[in-house]
């Protein structure tokens, strides 16, 4: 059975037409998903970034309030 915006002759396989928004970003989810149980999942630099300012601050704290 096809739908009434496509021709009889048409199968999904030949489909052109560009994913939805979400389906983009249900792979996207998916293939970050699988990198991360393939373990190639990494810190993002910010975070590295914020742990470093803390300790820097932290120490800081402890050397002008002692």
């Amino acid at each position: 059975m096809t739908s009434p915006n496509r021709k009889p002759d048409q199968d999904d396989e030949t489909d052109l037409r560009p994913a939805s928004r979400l389906e983009r970003r249900r792979n996207k989810i998916v293939e970050e998903i699988q990198a991360n149980r393939r373990g190639e999942f990494t810190v993002p630099t910010w975070v590295l970034a914020a742990i470093l300012l803390l300790l820097l601050a932290g120490w800081a704290a402890i050397i002008i309030f002692s």
